[in-house]
């Protein structure tokens, strides 16, 4: 039968052969569990996973206490990622025969990529890592040489990053965490939430933030997981106990405090999820009466509120913008500029807090750095208007600064459509930069561009943006002698400074940009 069964690959979408369908049909209608099962070994042994768990539910369903196919049902639900189910197969298998050999390996193997243990400071208690110790030497003739070699350094690499946790040494704990997980607890949520932990701790946000959502899932715990310890706490506790941490992190405090509330359901008399459940509450008290002052233009109590808050969670990016709002109320510009690079230094994608060091900056008048906040902004926003504007008039306050003269300078406005060579040297002899769109209407290349070209014109608002029909407006193309089209001429004060003859939109935006100031 093999022939029908060509082998492929456990990722792959292709279908059986029509023999092959045949083969699983009559399988399937079969009422010997053994052939049923013997036919699901056929399709495993070719990789087709879902259709051999297919053949061994079947078997299951005609023979319930068979522990050789719950096994057999825990090896597909492994090859297809489905790993919680199969630890809860293999723990079957096990009930149903405790003198299973291969079960217990597999069970043992899957308790080693799942979780670990934790270390009291006086004692150890059961985790994953002595259940899988458990099964891989469950026969003391014949222990399994090979699991317990793979435990070893996934149990020497998790006491290390738990004694690395106690003392707050994160880097360390960053470190071991990792390489448990490629020592093989590689589907170890806890594991993965512990590098969020780390990440959260060094202040690095974004990369927490980005970790949490590469963490493997895991269906409903087993009765053999839930009771599992992780850190002094119960498994899944840890879970929701680091989730509360990173919404905190990330100034979504209503989820932060259901996040510890969980824990602390899950984990009533653990100290630390406790002491991080008061915590929350108060920080979000804090942030939520800090928030009410503000709106009620009481800011010298509102920045009180956020200073409490801060007292218990000194890293908070949202508490510290929030709080610099407050000063900028108060024209305590210099206290907002402190508390904005606080925030920016724990976030430092923080838009909002750019935004008002970026304005508190132009109060101060301190333009150099005005200039350079809302240049950072202007990448990350480069189609707001707002922060467009606000560039423009700190690049003109800085120019004058320095004793530049600045003429005539104006903010934004559409393309120029130009029809006459006197309105075409009149325009490109404004002070500061203009850029002129040579097009035709019948160019394909001219019209797909034309509609960037605007797009240029409003994210760059101190350019001149300037266009000509080389169809309607010839005495101006043969004057600056344009052949082709799309053409971009660039000119500063009225000298022509970079041509550019069918760009890309990268192309061109890139000499925009470099020469807007």
């Amino acid at each position: 039968m093999r022939g029908y069964l060509a082998p492929k690959n456990a990722n792959s979408t292709n279908s059986l052969s029509s023999g092959g369908v045949e083969y699983v049909r009559k399988a399937m209608g079969s009422v010997d569990p053994e052939e049923v099962k013997r036919a699901g070994n056929d399709l495993y042994s070719t990789g087709h996973l879902a259709e051999a768990l297919s053949l061994y539910d079947r078997a299951i369903v005609l023979s319930p206490d068979n522990a050789v196919y719950r096994n057999n049902r825990a090896a597909a639900l492994t090859r297809l990622g489905r790993l919680g189910e199969a630890l809860r197969e293999c723990e079957e298998a096990v009930r149903l025969d405790p003198n299973y050999k291969r079960a217990q390996q597999r069970l043992g193997y899957l308790f080693l990529r799942f979780w670990a243990y934790t270390l009291t400071e006086v004692h150890s208690r059961l985790g994953q890592v002595e259940n899988a110790k458990k099964y891989f030497t469950i026969s003391e003739m014949y222990p399994d040489q090979v699991g317990l070699q793979k435990l070893q350094p996934v149990e020497k690499h998790l006491r290390q990053c738990t004694d690395a946790r106690r003392v707050n040494d994160w880097r360390s704990a960053l470190r071991e965490c990792d390489a448990a997980i490629a020592a093989g607890a590689d589907s170890s949520p806890q594991l993965f939430m512990c590098r969020v932990e780390a990440l959260l701790k060094l202040l690095q946000i974004k990369d927490a933030e980005s970790s949490i959502l590469n963490i493997p899932k895991l269906e409903p715990s087993t009765a053999s997981c839930s009771q599992c310890r992780f850190f002094g706490m119960l498994s899944e506790a840890y879970l929701h106990f680091v989730q509360a941490q990173t919404e905190m992190a990330l100034g979504r405090f209503e989820n932060a405090v259901t996040a510890a509330e969980r824990a602390a359901q899950l984990d009533p008399r653990n100290v630390e999820v406790a002491l991080l459940l008061k915590n929350v509450k108060f920080v979000a008290r804090a942030r939520a009466r800090g928030n009410d002052l503000f709106k009620s233009e009481r800011f010298t109590e509102a920045c009180s509120a956020y200073a409490e808050g801060l007292k218990l969670d000194p890293f908070n990016s949202v508490l510290y913008c929030n709080r610099a709002a407050c000063w900028f109320k108060l024209g305590q510009w210099g206290n907002s500029i402190e508390d904005c690079n606080q925030a920016l230094h724990i976030q430092p994608n923080y838009t909002k807090a750019l935004l008002r060091r970026a304005a508190s900056n132009s109060k101060l008048e301190i333009w150099v750095d005005a200039v350079k906040d809302y240049e950072a902004l202007q990448r990350e926003l480069p189609d707001d208007k707002e922060v467009a504007e606000s560039l423009f008039h700190a690049r003109i306050a800085l120019k004058k600064s320095r004793g530049e003269e600045v003429h005539n300078m104006k903010f934004g406005g559409e393309v120029e459509e130009v029809s006459c060579l006197e309105q075409f040297r009149a325009a490109i002899s404004l002070p500061g930069v203009s850029v002129v769109h040579f097009k035709s209407a019948f160019s394909f290349e001219s019209m797909d561009i034309s509609p960037f070209v605007d797009t240029l014109c409003s994210r760059y608002p101190s350019i001149n943006f300037l266009k000509v029909d080389i169809e309607r407006s010839p005495t101006v193309a043969n004057a600056e002698n344009v052949r082709l089209v799309p053409t971009f001429k660039i000119y500063k004060n009225g000298s022509r400074v970079k041509e550019i003859v069918c760009p890309t939109r990268d192309v061109l935006e890139h000499s925009v940009r470099r020469y807007s100031f």
